[in-house]
């Protein structure tokens, strides 16, 4: 490694030909020295010492990396530049067999969130310097002549494994879930082995910070601690993007304090919790049963999440009441693109086999809804309960175990991914940036439905098919008293 990183990025040459001014990276360059072990010197020193909290410095460069930067801080463009510093100036043949693929790995929650950085990539190998050097590009992936490939991938403990990992950025890792199909700690548990036997390689996650859950928070606790191996660097966007407009800061500021404090200062936020664990939403769900069948037995409440058929999708929950139980019989999703009015069609089918005429939903597209329900014989009433109201009155059905929700894997995920922020008047009850909760608002919707009014029918009792409640087909039985 004849030219270091410093060196590489102040070169007009190479990175420094993208940069206008480099006064304005002064912080980042510390970083950047602090990262690959490089010397520290004076005013340099009392930087680092601001933003990592250590007394001293490593010569070593470190093996994980976690930086939590404001917003428009400056993130993809530095993840791009180690990136391309990496997977251009590195030699890393003698740790690759003959014919291997070393990878430099963009992560982040999404390819579209991801492409940010790979365009970035894209435009540094365009210099005149690294001419020639790309021999094939998609546009999830840079082919090197020199054995590395640069790709996007999205965050997935399945799809990392098996490749031999020079470097990985884990993008906005704030942002991935603790909890659900592919928690942070799981994908860095897949991604670690893959970059073990590789000297030099580097994993970096950087991010906008956000709640106090999840592996950037763990890494935090690292801030002023000597450790070889992992470095926690924390700085505002002002910190290492001076030339942002602050006024668009202190905007934010009066818009949503906590919020912009988060975005702007790098603190994590005190106002945001996980609404419901693992574990006790678990307990609710029901192994193994993915539908119930209409029973005249009872009378049913249905809630439906209401979509143009374009972005979101349209969800429908079914459910009835047991003594002081809700249980949830039947779910419908219908993801986007789709056409709302045979969305309607195929719902208002399903209502009407569980005896249904009518069914409430949210007030988006109020008037457009309520006339499709109609028209295929359906009414259609608005939720006097908003969305966060729903939730939270759901909370307690499901602290007390007093529902039975349906074995359905998305369902589960919308739940675990849930947030509650507190501290501003009233609770806010919503799904993290990116996501969703259609399903999860649905079934909400109609447990509630049930928990708020008698369902029993009179003249019928339970039937129970041998030792379980449902017979081998998933069906209830009744019979009648008299």
């Amino acid at each position: 490694m004849s030219l270091n990183i410093v060196r590489a990025f102040e070169d007009k040459e190479i990175f420094g030909r993208l940069i206008k001014k480099q006064e304005t990276w002064s912080t980042w360059k510390v970083a950047l020295r602090a990262i690959f072990g490089l010397p520290i010197d004076g005013e340099q020193f009392e930087i680092y010492r601001k933003f990592t909290g250590r007394e001293k410095q490593s010569s070593q460069p470190f093996k994980e990396v976690f930086l939590a930067i404001g917003r428009r801080g400056g993130k993809s463009f530095i993840s791009a530049i180690i990136a391309c510093y990496l997977a251009t100036f590195v030699s890393w043949r003698s740790q690759l067999g003959p014919g291997e693929t070393g990878y430099v790995m963009v992560i982040a929650t999404d390819r579209k969130q991801a492409s940010v950085v790979l365009g970035y990539i894209k435009a540094i190998l365009r210099l005149k310097i690294f001419k020639g050097l790309v021999v094939n590009e998609t546009k999830e992936e840079l082919e090197l002549t020199n054995g590395i490939t640069i790709s996007v991938v999205t965050c997935s403990y399945r799809s990392i494994r098996g490749y031999s990992v020079v470097c990985a950025i884990a993008d906005e890792v704030a942002f991935w879930r603790s909890e659900g199909a592919n928690p942070d700690r799981e994908i860095f548990t897949a991604l670690r082995p893959c970059m073990a036997n590789i000297d030099g390689s580097l994993l970096i996650a950087i991010s906008s910070t956000y709640a106090k859950s999840g592996i950037l928070w763990e890494a935090s606790q690292l801030f002023g601690r000597d450790d070889p191996d992992v470095l926690f660097w924390r700085a505002g966007t002002m910190d290492m993007h001076p030339t942002f407009k602050e006024r668009v800061i202190q905007r934010a500021l009066k818009e949503d304090y906590s919020a912009a404090r988060a975005e702007y200062f790098a603190e994590f936020r005190e106002d945001l919790e996980t609404f419901l664990s693992v574990e006790v939403i678990d307990s609710v769900i029901q192994r193994s049963r993915y539908e119930l069948l209409y029973n005249k037995r009872w009378v049913y409440n249905a809630f439906v999440d209401s979509s143009g058929g374009r972005a979101e999708a349209m969800t429908l929950s079914i459910a009835h009441r047991e003594a002081e139980k809700v249980i949830q019989d039947c779910i419908r999703v219908k993801k986007p693109p789709f056409n709302p009015g045979q969305c309607v069609r195929e719902f208002a089918e399903v209502l009407k086999s569980y005896g249904l005429t009518s069914v409430t939903g949210d007030k988006y597209g109020a008037e457009w809804v309520t006339s499709a329900f109609r028209k295929e014989g359906i009414g259609y009433k608005n939720s006097e309960a908003s969305k966060s109201e729903i939730f939270l009155e759901f909370l307690p059905l499901v602290m007390q175990g007093q529902v039975e929700l349906l074995d359905h894997r998305e369902q589960m995920v919308e739940f675990r991914q849930l947030e509650r922020l507190t501290g501003r008047g009233k609770d806010i009850v919503d799904h993290p940036r990116g996501l969703t909760d259609d399903i999860a608002n649905s079934c909400a919707g109609a447990a509630v439905l049930c928990a708020r009014k008698p369902t029993r029918r009179l003249g019928i009792r339970r039937l129970t098919f041998g030792p379980g409640e449902e017979n081998e087909r998933g069906e209830r039985g009744w019979r009648k008293l008299f």
